[in-house]
């Protein structure tokens, strides 16, 4: 199509104003936008992007909308140099700031899924923008018939009820207020404008799964159904309000449950069990999506967390895309990347001192009488029956223990298992070792070494953080 001048004159003909006045409205109820809020447009060039681009163009004055253009360059076509240059100089026309980035889609997809590496590149690239501009909310161009396309595509996936609700209006910071128009009407409202826009041959590719849906699959649905893009849509539609129902549910549920950690989340295992599947696959979901930073998340991904509360072990892991989730015992464990296993690691105890243990802590050894009432975190050994050199350590293949007030000596790996420690836990857990395992460091001390009342001990206590720091100070200064 030859360009056409960008102008506003002449006024808003009939079907112009019922266009303009449907938007309006789509951006007020559906989309929830404020007035007065800062707002990126994503803008390909395309006849979807543009309509977008002039329809919030005329809706800014009526919610003081401040507006950024944003269009990323593929690098997928020879022509798309052209495509950037048309949206560069069509802001310019209405008087907007507009930033480009080119990208090589095709490198980063590097044989993966190009439809949706472009997609993750794209939303970075507008977040960034966002970010960058102080924008608040980013509007998208999809229309009805796109919506139409991703319902059909996601039932040929065999999407559950969640995936029929298909694009939100508003996702934020993602808005999408044009749903409610379908491809020919924004077309007819340029055209009615007499405004111009960049042609995309790649969309007629039938190479690709959409552009067969788009191009044969429903026009042959249109002619069973005429309305067929608009009863899919529909449906969308009212997936979309059950989904808004079953996300406060999910939301609710998890407020109560899930305790978010600075690389993570852990949640109680019972609590999820015990959820109806329906509720209990969208927790998946959403905690996937929360805690995995990605929303491409899908059945396959929920068998596998499903697995992990029907598993027999106690203690089962599974990596998926961008997250490692992991039963353990009565926790499940949601971590972007698996826990590190430590190597062996052994620490040499010459004298009574300030130790630091790896993982932050630090035990103090000191001799001292018998008498007063011992702490949490502390133990006593006859200290007749020490020698030093001690050794701070974790586990070792063959270990064996003898705890306190138990019948005999057992395996250190079954004492790890009876105390349910998690197989990160038994891997960097500290133990104070003579010619014996004098204390499973903060859990359990051995048995026998007991001094008399009133005799000579060595106390051993467990210290956290700052105070493990002063009191290593105090001990390197004293020496």
């Amino acid at each position: 199509m030859t360009a056409a001048p960008f102008g506003f004159g002449g006024g808003c003909r009939r079907f112009e104003a019922a266009v303009f006045q449907q938007f309006l409205a789509a951006l007020q109820g559906p989309c929830r936008l404020a007035a007065g809020t800062r707002l990126v447009v994503a803008c390909s060039g395309g006849a979807d992007s543009m309509a977008l681009l002039q329809l919030l163009v005329l809706a800014a004055p009526a919610l003081d909308l401040h507006l950024v253009v944003a269009h990323l360059d593929h690098g997928l076509r020879p022509e798309s140099g052209e495509d950037a240059r048309f949206v560069v100089s069509q802001a310019d026309l209405l008087g907007l700031q507009c930033f480009v980035e080119r990208e090589n889609i095709a490198a980063a997809a590097a044989g993966g899924n190009l439809e949706a590496v472009a997609r993750r590149v794209r939303r970075s690239f507008l977040c960034r923008v966002a970010e960058r501009t102080d924008c608040s909310r980013i509007a998208l161009g999809h229309h009805r018939d796109d919506q139409a396309e991703t319902v059909l595509f996601r039932i040929l996936r065999g999407c559950g009820t969640t995936g029929l609700a298909a694009m939100a209006p508003c996702d934020p910071p993602f808005l999408r207020p044009l749903l409610g128009f379908s491809r020919n009407q924004l077309r007819a409202f340029l055209h009615d404008r007499q405004l111009t826009w960049r042609e995309d041959r790649s969309n007629r590719d039938l190479a690709r799964t959409r552009n067969r849906l788009r191009h044969q699959v429903l026009p042959l649905l249109s002619e069973i159904q005429s309305d067929a893009p608009e009863k899919l849509a529909e449906l969308a539609s009212r997936a979309g309000r059950d989904e808004d129902y079953w996300r406060q549910m999910v939301d609710d549920w998890a407020d109560c449950h899930v305790h978010s950690e600075t690389d993570g989340a852990w949640l109680p295992l019972a609590s999820l069990a015990q959820q109806h599947p329906a509720l209990r696959h969208r927790i998946w979901l959403q905690l996937l999506r929360r805690y995995g930073g990605r929303d491409d998340y899908g059945e396959v991904h929920l068998v596998a967390c499903e697995r992990l509360l029907e598993a027999a072990r106690p203690q089962l892991a599974v990596d998926l895309p961008g997250l490692w989730v992991a039963r353990r015992y009565d926790r499940v464990l949601l971590r972007r990347q698996p826990p590190e296993i430590p190597g062996e690691w052994q620490i040499e105890v010459a004298a009574p001192g300030v130790y630091p243990l790896p993982d932050g802590r630090f035990l103090r050894l000191a001799f001292a009488e018998r008498g007063r009432a011992l702490g949490e975190n502390e133990v006593e050994f006859s200290a007749d029956q020490i020698r030093f050199p001690l050794w701070l350590r974790n586990r070792r293949p063959g270990d064996r223990f003898y705890p306190c007030g138990a019948p005999g000596q057992r395996k250190l790996k079954d004492y790890f298992i009876a105390a349910r420690l998690s197989h990160e836990q038994r891997a960097g857990q500290a133990l104070l070792v003579g010619d014996r395992i004098l204390w499973v460091v903060g859990l359990r001390r051995c048995h026998g070494l007991v001094a008399g009342e009133g005799a000579k001990v060595l106390r051993c206590s467990l210290v956290r953080g700052a105070e493990g720091t002063k009191l290593l100070e105090k001990t390197t200064f004293s020496c």
